[in-house]
């Protein structure tokens, strides 16, 4: 009896196991052979950078619809993040294997930071999101074919090359940035349903007047630090956006936005515009149009709303600008910044100061806004013109004249040259 209840103890443990390898085999075939297969071929390609310990769960004889960064709708791969997308996370090293491209139903795919390298496999087909690393070569023309196409994130890389026609209707979200692109944008390249443009930092030129004029629908614009030229279409300004950043190219010509600004920063700034500020950039709160070639007065709406503390920084210097309508003894919020540097105007301090010193003390405040001593020698000007006027004037008189006019034209001190 003893004997026969061994035997059926042994019995149970054996079906016992056998159901459990087959509750393995089952797991491993509810993932499509293809997809098994390609995750293999990815995994081959990639290491842990030393910290990193991500792959550890990628145990093929298990499920791999379990392992890290793996997503599965049914049998097939939905989604791949790889890498810890923790904040200090190593990330991985090694390169991406074509066989990414098998992963047929995949809607998502992303890479944590690291020292991935080489070129994008041509085998992208169902990709939606590619995340920044050490890519090199160019961006594959098969990606912009992608009818269902919403997001293309291939920032800070080193991809070069032109950016191909996408076009896709659906597409949302365009990050280029921080690459090595050149080459120009055609109309008809950048489809209007973008809501997200990120171009900034590489090589690109040409005009992008009537790329941009088919947007209706971008929040974000970002196409700084390139290299495009001719004019700035009026209708970016009426995008509803929060930033419009085109600082840093060879844009030209005049600026003319239809109606009030109500971008809160506007960058046009190291550019080649021309032409006068237009009064209907009173209303944006930080305005940087410094290093062009503006002419004429600043006009008198920017003046009263800075001094009202609407607008926080409005840098104007390095143009030829010839007159701003400003009281000298107004004084400038402490929260605001203006910055006049290097125009074709008279300060107004200088105006006060001539009005109230005789001919030789004139000549010895000249020598001083002018930025050089009596040795020649050149000098910190708004260092040397608060000295002047506490030795020369007196300091009760002084203090008045820094108290409103120098504090509030501190130029050198508030955007340093």
């Amino acid at each position: 009896m003893l004997k026969q209840r061994t035997w059926v103890a042994v019995a149970a443990v054996v079906v016992g196991f056998q159901l459990l390898g087959m509750c393995n085999l089952f797991a491993l075939a509810m993932l499509d052979p293809l997809d098994f297969l390609a995750l293999q071929s990815i995994r081959k390609g990639l290491e842990d950078l030393p910290g990193s310990n991500f792959f550890a769960s990628w145990d093929f004889t298990s499920d791999p619809c379990n392992f890290a960064g793996v997503y599965c709708d049914s049998d097939k791969v939905l989604a791949l993040n790889l890498g810890d997308p923790r904040a200090g996370s190593p990330g991985l090293t090694g390169h991406l294997d074509p066989a990414i491209g098998k992963l047929s139903a995949l809607v998502e795919f992303t890479v944590v930071p690291g020292r991935i390298i080489g070129s994008l496999p041509q085998t992208l087909s169902q990709l939606k999101n590619l995340r920044y690393n050490q890519l090199t070569g160019g961006i594959p023309r098969s990606i912009g074919t992608l009818p269902a196409l919403s997001n293309v994130i291939l920032c800070h890389n080193r991809l070069s090359g032109t950016v191909p026609p996408l076009l896709s209707q659906t597409l949302t979200r365009l990050d280029l940035k921080h690459n090595d692109l050149s080459g120009s944008i055609s109309p008809s390249s950048l489809p209007p349903s973008l809501q997200y443009l990120s171009l900034s930092w590489n090589r690109l030129s040409g005009t992008v007047d009537r790329a941009l004029t088919r947007m209706n629908r971008l929040n974000y614009l970002d196409l700084s630090m390139n290299r495009f030229s001719g004019c700035i279409p009026g209708r970016v300004f009426t995008f509803p956006i929060t930033n419009l950043q085109l600082q840093r190219n060879s844009f030209t010509g005049p600026v003319q936005p239809p109606s009030q600004v109500t971008i809160t920063t506007v960058d046009l700034s190291f550019n080649r515009l021309s032409g006068q500020i237009s009064p209907l950039f009173s209303t944006v709160q930080n305005l940087y149009l410094n290093n062009n070639r503006f002419i004429g007065h600043v006009p008198a709406t920017l003046v009263d709303r800075l001094l009202a503390a609407n607008i926080q920084i409005l840098y104007l210097q390095h143009n030829y600008l010839t007159g701003i309508e400003i009281n000298p003894t107004a004084s400038i919020p402490l929260s605001s910044s203006l910055c006049l540097q290097y125009n074709c105007m008279v300060p107004p301090y200088r105006r006060l100061a001539h009005s109230r010193l005789g001919s030789r003390r004139r000549g010895q405040l000249h020598s001083v806004l002018s930025g050089r001593g009596k040795d020649g020698k050149s000098h910190n000007a708004s260092r040397a013109l608060q000295e002047y006027w506490r030795k020369k004037i007196g300091k009760e008189e002084g203090a008045q004249i820094m108290g409103s006019t120098f504090s509030g034209f501190s130029f050198a001190r508030v955007c340093g040259g």
